[in-house]
């Protein structure tokens, strides 16, 4: 079981970045998916989260409005629509399943599977 992260880099405030995490070895429609992020220094914390169906979605107060979440189970890929962003955005971004409670999509439950993150930097 595999879930590797791509789409990062290097952008200034204001811009736009896609995450994409890619589901390997393991039926990603059985799964609850979450992006969490960690700055240097800072505690890792849950950025948004979606349901195994993607019916319903968690977004942090510190990026509602600006971040989406989606996913497409058949592509086995799960996005994270990222705009106007903010210097406070730089961190490492991680995705991450969960195999239980799976239609819920609360980024407060312990997720089973990490991916190995994908650093966001923010800055002009």
């Amino acid at each position: 079981l595999q879930l590797v992260e791509s789409g990062g880099g290097l952008v200034q405030p204001g811009g736009s970045l896609r995450l994409s995490c890619l589901a390997s070895g393991f039926a990603l429609e059985y799964f609850a998916i979450g992006w969490f992020r960690q700055a240097p220094g800072e505690e890792r914390e849950g950025v948004s989260c979606i349901s195994s169906s993607g019916g319903s979605t968690y977004y942090a107060e510190s990026v509602k409005g600006r971040f989406t979440i989606s996913r497409d189970n058949a592509k086995k890929t799960v996005y994270l629509q990222m705009n106007s962003l903010k210097p406070e955005d730089t961190a490492v971004y991680y995705c991450a399943a969960r195999s239980w409670a799976v239609e819920d999509s609360t980024c407060a439950f312990i997720y089973d599977y990490w991916g190995q993150g994908t650093q966001v930097t923010v800055s002009s």
